[in-house]
């Protein structure tokens, strides 16, 4: 894959939170959840926080909508509901809190994935986005999926050393568009 790693920059860990999204798991059979703390953990990353909550547009918002207020999350990741039956909102309660879409991550994650699945990556509706100058990410519901977009995608962007260019070293400027309040006449 083109691009490279700067050894001569300092690694600078991030803060991923993890939500899996499911009717049916608990986190003691989240594989999903288990495949993403494993890896982030791996590469050098903070697990700042991870659980679990239903299919539910407005619970999956208000799960999305601690994280992102919280200075201690800098990535939020979700695993689950990404399909297109009936009780996939992920990307609905997703795009319910984006300031910004990164259009390019879910097209990516689909291109990569039609390596691996063929064609039945068309169901997928991956996405990316940034909301209150956290990233937020949501992937599908398999082991294979979640390996597929960290190894192939965030491995390398949010690794600050990445070159030409990863989403660390925007992370300051990702709150620049919200203007000071002035202050109150006195």
């Amino acid at each position: 894959m083109p691009g490279r790693i700067d050894e001569t920059r300092p690694f600078i860990p991030v803060r991923v939170a993890v939500l899996t999204i499911s009717d049916t798991r608990a986190l003691a059979d989240d594989r999903s959840g288990d495949t993403l703390a494993e890896r982030l953990a791996k590469a050098g990353h903070i697990l700042a926080a991870r659980a679990i909550c239903k299919d539910d547009q407005d619970e999956i918002v208000s799960a999305l909508r601690n994280w992102i207020a919280d200075p201690a999350v800098d990535v939020v990741i979700t695993t689950g509901g990404t399909g297109i039956t009936g009780r996939d909102v992920t990307p609905e309660a997703v795009r319910r809190v984006l300031d910004k879409e990164i259009e390019g991550f879910g097209e990516l994650f689909r291109w990569i994935s039609l390596q691996k699945v063929g064609t039945s990556t068309i169901q997928s509706r991956a996405l990316g986005g940034v909301a209150g100058g956290t990233y937020v990410f949501a992937l599908p519901g398999s082991p294979g999926a979640c390996k597929d977009a960290w190894d192939e995608i965030l491995l390398q962007q949010l690794d600050n050393r990445h070159r030409p260019c990863n989403f660390v070293e925007l992370m300051p400027r990702l709150t620049e568009h919200i203007k000071a309040r002035p202050a109150a006449a006195e």
